[in-house]
């Protein structure tokens, strides 16, 4: 990733595309699934959380196209990351790893990515007990 990050063939940007990053995510196969939770609906109340100034998104963008990124939603100093999708290589990962030095520098303490995978590991994840995550949460 070190040399993606340092290629400038992807340009990071936050909140320009939300709900076509809403959509393209709502669009990804994924193993063992056979359709998606992101519904229309859903599609609609994440707008309107985002009209709010609670759900965002971080976006990679490639000659001018979307081509990766990522939503979800902030709760205090708790950034809940919702769901990726890429349509270039290492697309995605790009919009996360800018994110999250984004959401550092703005005093976010952790990032729930909800499902914890190898993948999610290989970036700095881990499992915290259910007690430790309340604790993050706003009182």
């Amino acid at each position: 990733m070190k040399q993606t990050l340092r290629s400038g063939k992807f340009d990071f940007r936050t909140n320009t595309a939300f709900e076509e990053v809403v959509t393209q995510c709502s669009t990804v196969n994924r193993n063992g699934q056979s359709g998606t939770w992101i519904t229309k609906d859903m599609i609609k109340a994440y707008k309107r959380l985002h009209d709010a100034g609670m759900a965002e998104s971080a976006e990679t963008w490639m000659d001018g196209k979307l081509v990766g990124g990522l939503y979800g939603v902030r709760v205090g100093k708790v950034f809940c990351g919702e769901s990726m999708f890429n349509l270039y290589a290492n697309a995605s990962k790009f919009s996360f790893i800018h994110f999250v030095q984004l959401l550092v520098s703005q005093g976010i303490t952790l990032i729930d990515c909800q499902v914890y995978t190898a993948h999610f590991e290989s970036l700095g994840a881990r499992m915290i007990p259910r007690s430790a995550y309340i604790e993050y949460l706003p009182h």
